[in-house]
């Protein structure tokens, strides 16, 4: 048992390092995008056609029309005049979506993993202090 508890104390300690290290500054630049990150909202949007091309046409909250050419595998199921659903980002509202976008912050997963590894690894090497 005395063996056991002598090796896996620096494997323990060489954890605590590589969880905190890489995971706090990852955590704190996760919630940084996630704090930055504008909202998306979502309204009624007219299909239209011109020229051959399909777009959207929508009314922004500040009652700004806007309108938008899709692309063509996008406009394949739809007809001019009929009403789709329409995402877009309030900062930027030329940037849509026909459904609810996925907000992934992936840095932030990645930081709460790491430093959640280094605070056990932390919590077991105190552990081993009293075997």
């Amino acid at each position: 048992m005395a063996g056991l508890v002598d090796a896996l104390g620096p494997i323990l300690e060489l954890m605590t390092w590589v969880g905190f290290v890489p995971g706090v500054p990852l955590l704190v630049w996760g919630l940084i995008i996630a704090r930055r990150r504008c909202v998306w909202t979502r309204t009624t949007g007219e299909v239209y056609s011109a020229g051959g091309f399909t777009g959207f046409r929508w009314t922004d909250q500040d009652n700004v029309q806007r309108q938008t050419l899709v692309d063509a595998d996008v406009a394949r199921g739809l007809v001019a005049g009929n009403e789709v659903e329409l995402h877009y980002d309030l900062c930027h509202p030329a940037r849509w979506a026909l459904g609810r976008p996925k907000h992934d912050n992936t840095v932030l997963i990645l930081g709460w993993i790491l430093t959640s590894v280094g605070i056990l690894c932390t919590v077991g090497g105190f552990v081993l202090l009293l075997f």
